[in-house]
């Protein structure tokens, strides 16, 4: 019994996830650059045999045709497939995948020659499993993070593949962490506590400044410090119920088309605004802040017809117009524009003026509303880890892109992720969203919804947004929803405003983030002071002491900088 108490007490000192409440915590850096030598595997490899290649070989074999080396160079070690003539010609380690888990990746990765993307994949029962991609560089190691979850137990065979066979792949410093999912809950949970929320201590005094213990406390949050919101269809105006659902729940919004070039511009030199300026007049009576969606859309398939029977010459001119119409309008009014939709996937704009075009667009923007963010607007950037032309890497070329752009200033740039999810890889989800906030630039989640089965659609859906929430570097979201019938793949409400599952999701995470009027109870201590951990927002507080027949009522604000830089509560004194 003795040894078995030993053995226990060893077995929990090396596993942080087990006998009791510590987890291993999420590392939520990532490197973007690419350096002269890689770092040290993230948590020393995870379930990795040999992730430095310390140990030579072990653990690592050919994947495919190619032809395996472990080389050494400037006191570090790396293995490398040569001589491949498929994309997945490579290096490997077999591995263990459980259900249930979720899995963190990444490796540093260099290729022999220019640049190439290069993907973690995992072959598992025939199935292959994408966890990530980076665009890899000669002479420098580029860091690729991703993630994956797996729908059955089973052994599984990790490799590295890219599309041109010129090059060699160069691995070193692999790592494979495995979290269950109430070790995912909990660096949710403390994220949110440093993010989201902060600690108030409220003292009540008399007039005189002395202390008043046993005062009851009601705080009463009437405004989420996070924006959270939905987009919005003009058939919001003149409809009371949807007006009153929309603005009880949410803080900011996007226009689904009202803004659009094919909306204000159907026919060639005829602007009409009138449907989004009322809008726009709506949302800001309720204190709702709007995106601007968008300038211009660079997919071919929604330009109007006048637009793609234009010469190159009228386009330009046409284009010209457009932005100067539509920014001027709304200059200093909007939460951000989206200035070149889905420029990744598409490129109409590019097609007609050369690579520079989206450039051009974002500079023309700028220089109207040089002080509103400017964003990209993408899907699949966190959706789905096979679609290498928006992957987080590609996302970080245009960015580069956009930041090189010579204006007189920088362009205040944003990242906007549409996440129009499927089903949600969670664990590359986070690792995307780590990546793009490396670059230090606001995250928005812009589109957000789910194509799912009705059995599954609703506990998809809460994933996604809790963890966009969660994460440290978002800084906003908006889902891409409506009320029936009028909605894209989801809707909240039916056509009496009563909840699906889905909107029940939403008001069930509006509750715990403090929204809908939700009410922090206590009293006093007998020195005066009251303490709680409250969300980011404005707050109404009802103080009163029976004993002493009086009342009080004020508001205040706790924002996210009176409480990320102290480990001190934010001090509120309050007199009745």
């Amino acid at each position: 019994m003795q040894l078995l108490l030993l053995l226990l007490l060893a077995f929990c000192g090396l596993s942080l996830s087990r006998c009791g409440e510590i987890f291993v915590p999420y590392d939520y850096s990532a490197t973007i650059e690419c350096l002269d030598s890689p770092y040290k595997p993230q948590y020393n490899g995870g379930i990795i045999v040999n992730p430095d290649l310390q140990n030579g070989s072990q653990g690592w074999s050919q994947f495919g045709n190619a032809k395996v080396d472990f080389r050494e160079f400037g006191g570090y070690k790396f293995v490398v497939a040569t001589q491949r003539n498929q994309s997945s010609d490579s290096v490997s380690q077999k591995v263990y995948l459980e259900k249930g888990i979720l899995y963190t990746f990444s490796a540093w990765l260099q290729v022999s020659i220019g640049k190439a993307p290069v993907s973690a994949v995992f072959k598992k029962n025939g199935e292959y499993k994408y966890a990530g991609s980076v665009v890899a560089e000669s002479k420098c190691w580029s860091m690729l993070k991703g993630g994956l979850t797996v729908d059955e137990s089973g052994p599984a065979e990790l490799y590295f593949e890219s599309e041109d066979t010129t090059v060699e792949i160069w691995v070193d410093s692999v790592s494979l962490q495995p979290f269950t999912q109430k070790e995912w809950n909990a660096h949710q949970e403390q994220s949110i506590d440093k993010a989201r929320k902060g600690a108030v201590r409220i003292r009540v005094v008399n007039n005189k400044g002395e202390k008043i213990p046993n005062a009851s406390i009601t705080i009463v949050q009437n405004r989420l410090g996070f924006p959270f919101g939905s987009a919005v269809a003009q058939n919001i105006l003149g409809n009371q119920a949807y007006q009153n659902w929309f603005t009880q729940r949410f803080t900011v919004t996007t226009f689904e088309n009202e803004m659009k070039w094919y909306s204000t511009e159907s026919v060639r030199g005829i602007e009409n605004y009138t449907i989004a300026d009322a809008m726009l007049r709506f949302f800001k009576q309720h204190d709702i802040a709007v995106r601007g969606h968008n300038v211009v859309w660079d997919h071919p398939k929604y330009q109007s017809k006048w637009v793609t029977s234009l010469s190159r010459n009228d386009l330009y001119n046409a284009v010209k117009r457009r932005v100067f119409s539509v920014v001027s309008r709304y200059k200093g009014q909007l939460a951000g524009w989206d200035v070149v939709n889905e420029n990744l996937h598409h490129s109409f704009f590019e097609s007609k003026f050369g690579p520079n075009a989206s450039n051009n667009i974002f500079a023309m923007a700028h220089a109207i509303d040089p002080r509103t963010t400017m964003f990209m607007n993408e899907f699949y950037t966190l959706e789905d880890p096979t679609d290498l032309k928006a992957s987080p890497a590609k996302y970080l070329q245009k960015l580069r892109e956009l930041q090189s752009i010579r204006v007189s200033g920088n362009i205040p740039l944003g990242i906007g992720l549409e996440s129009h999810f499927s089903t949600p890889n969670i664990p590359y989800m986070r690792s995307g969203l780590d990546i793009l906030g490396a670059t230090g630039l606001p995250i928005w989640l812009t589109e957000i919804d789910v194509k799912a089965p009705s059995n599954v659609q609703a506990t998809y859906f809460e994933q996604v947004l809790r963890e966009g929430h969660a994460h440290p570097h978002v800084k906003g979201m908006v889902m891409w929803t409506a009320y029936s019938p009028s909605c894209y793949h989801m809707c909240l409400t039916d056509g009496n405003f009563k909840n699906l599952p889905t909107g029940g999701v939403v008001d069930k995470l509006l509750r715990e983030w403090g929204g809908l009027r939700s009410q922090t109870t206590g009293v006093t201590d007998a020195d005066g002071f009251f303490e709680a951990s409250l969300f980011h927002g404005d707050y109404d507080l009802n103080i009163s002491h029976p004993l002493a027949n009086s009342k009080a009522y004020y508001n205040f604000t706790l924002t996210s900088d009176d409480s990320s830089s102290q480990t001190q509560p934010s001090i509120f004194v309050f007199s009745v």
